[in-house]
């Protein structure tokens, strides 16, 4: 049996959930669905340009966690010289076909030339708005370890990277990076593929010790009992990135809605949420700012503490946190 076949996350020829996890809500028709897609508003799209800050990845330096995040699910975590990226899409569209899932203006203002040498990359899932071809194989001169689920690596092999760089977990699996740095596959509730076949390979959220501080890394998931029961083996966390967008009632168990992100950093026990997986990309039919508005509406009532930076503005933990709303400028 190879490490697939042998999971025990691996069961009927697929990838399964830890709990029952439908692709649809009760009742929803594929018509349904698909009638939406064609009649989405006009708003799922910004009006105007999005906001960034430039900032110079390659200079960067601290001896806390420092994260600068590049629109939806990308972003940096850099500490003490080390630096980890985190499903890096930089190709302008989150499909396979370019002309369709185009990023918003204003959000391509990073791309792989602005990439420092990468220690680890680190993937979630094999989706095309979290694993993107173009800019893998453009960074793979300056990645040294690749740190993927089960099955993500045949993709990366397909591309020419070097199986020996590449690290594979099965949930509640970890790795030692060094004497100060550990990394833990977690489960999430998702699904994976890319074409028509799903469940093909593993999606995971991370837990990371980092020279004494615990970043979780949410991936895409649905809500569920897992943020608990991550939470007893964590301990303290002290920054929760979880997505806050692309979700829809049509399909309430592969994504979250806003409200749910917040009880699942409330699961987590975590000091400071970080949204993202919102503001470069339309998967859904939402409002593009609607994910950020209710997430931090609902944070405000429930009196977590929540950190909203613009794309390229660095997150320092316990250091540096911005918080201003610049999505009501974009008009």
């Amino acid at each position: 049996m190879d490490k697939l076949t042998s999971s025990p996350n691996f069961r009927e020829g697929i990838f399964q959930n830890l709990a029952p996890t439908p692709m649809m809500a009760e009742g929803v028709s594929t018509f349904a669905v698909l009638r939406d897609f064609l009649h989405k508003p006009k708003l799922v799209t910004p009006p105007a340009p999005l906001p960034s800050v430039k900032t110079n990845l390659t200079t960067l330096q601290a001896n806390t966690p420092l994260v600068v995040w590049f629109g939806h699910s990308s972003y940096l975590i850099h500490i003490n010289g080390i630096n980890i990226l985190v499903d890096p899409v930089f190709s302008g569209s989150a499909s396979p076909v370019a002309m369709f899932i185009k990023a918003f203006a204003g959000t391509n203002q990073y791309g792989p030339r602005d990439m420092p040498a990468i220690d680890y990359m680190v993937l979630t899932h094999n989706h095309y708005d979290h694993l993107d071809k173009k800019t893998l194989i453009a960074l793979a001169g300056r990645t040294q370890k690749y740190i993927v689920p089960l099955g993500v690596e045949k993709h990366l092999v397909d591309w020419k990277i070097n199986p020996a760089q590449i690290t594979t977990l099965d949930w509640w699996q970890s790795k030692e990076l060094s004497a100060d740095m550990q990394i833990t596959s977690t489960p999430a509730r998702h699904f994976s593929g890319r074409g028509l076949k799903r469940g093909g390979t593993l999606w995971t959220s991370y837990l990371f010790n980092l020279f004494g501080f615990t970043i979780f890394i949410g991936g895409d998931s649905g809500y569920g009992d897992h943020f608990s029961t991550i939470a007893k083996q964590a301990g303290v966390i002290d920054l929760a990135i979880l997505e806050c967008g692309q979700y829809n009632e049509a399909w309430p168990y592969i994504h979250m809605l806003p409200e749910q992100v917040v009880q699942a950093h409330i699961d987590l026990g975590a000091k400071t949420l970080l949204p993202v997986h919102w503001g470069k990309f339309a998967l859904a039919y939402h409002h593009w700012d609607d994910p950020i508005k209710r997430v931090t509406a609902k944070a405000a009532t429930e009196g977590i503490h929540i950190t909203t930076p613009m794309i390229g503005e660095p997150v320092i933990i316990h250091e540096k946190y911005p918080d201003q709303p610049w999505w009501n400028t974009v008009h």
